[in-house]
């Protein structure tokens, strides 16, 4: 189950897919920086480099989409969060997920202390929770519903919502904070509200910058994304 420690976003305790609020104040895709953000040195779990995979070709331009993947500039990443094998410190099962909210890495284990680390964002509220959860239900291209509680506390949010299938919201596609895949988390059979999904903004990884979910590189989520299966057990570390 997971735990709330100083957790302040609004609990979603009978939140329908979609409902999570797991934007930044921007909903549309911000322009690009012309430098990245200065990331904090990580302060979570120790690991150590077996390969990292050419990153010109896996930063590409994303083919077969309903919209587009762009290539990324890789090079204006720090390092620490472009995909890369790892030696793993710990016995989790392969073909499960551990978020290391304070290194601002995700994991998914390939074998015993193995696994492809890959960077990501997380909100300020995500460093106040922790525990084990599921992937009950994954989608690509997934419209994002805010729940009234952060339109309340950002009016401005309002003007920029249409109708969607699951309410007032933002349609799957470039413009949605969710990007191209979207993965949600389950715990005590109902859905928690909180999400692994994508980012138009890939220069943000490594920072604080969501309301709560843990954000990807797009390339990245939809590499995890293939790999997922429904059920595949989560666990957010503490900080």
């Amino acid at each position: 189950m997971l735990t709330r420690r100083s957790f302040t976003f609004p609990a979603l305790s009978v939140a329908a897919a979609g409902l999570a609020g797991c934007g930044s104040r921007s909903i549309v895709a911000l322009p690009e920086l012309n430098t990245s953000p200065i990331a904090p040195k990580p302060q979570g779990l120790v690991t150590r480099t077996l390969a990292r995979p050419n990153y010109a070709e896996i930063y590409a331009d994303y083919p077969g989409e309903r919209f587009p993947i762009s290539a990324i500039d890789y090079q204006r990443i720090d390092p620490r969060f472009l995909r890369q094998t790892v030696a793993f410190p710990r016995d989790d099962k392969p073909g499960s997920i551990v978020v290391d909210p304070a290194g601002y890495h995700l994991y998914f284990i390939e074998s015993p202390r193995v696994a492809t680390q890959y960077g990501v964002g997380v909100g300020r509220e995500g460093f106040g929770w922790s525990g084990a959860a599921r992937i009950n239900m994954k989608r690509d291209w997934a419209d994002w519903v805010p729940p009234p509680e952060m339109i309340a506390r950002d009016p401005e949010i309002r003007a920029q919502l249409e109708q969607t299938p699951r309410g007032l919201g933002v349609r799957g596609g470039s413009k949605s904070p969710l990007g191209a895949r979207t993965m949600y988390l389950f715990g005590d059979g109902r859905d928690l509200g909180y999400r692994i999904h994508g980012t138009f903004e890939p220069y943000t990884v490594g920072t604080n910058v969501s309301s709560g979910c843990i954000r990807m590189i797009n390339q990245d989520i939809a590499h995890l994304y293939a790999r997922v299966s429904l059920g595949t057990p989560v666990t957010v570390l503490p900080v």
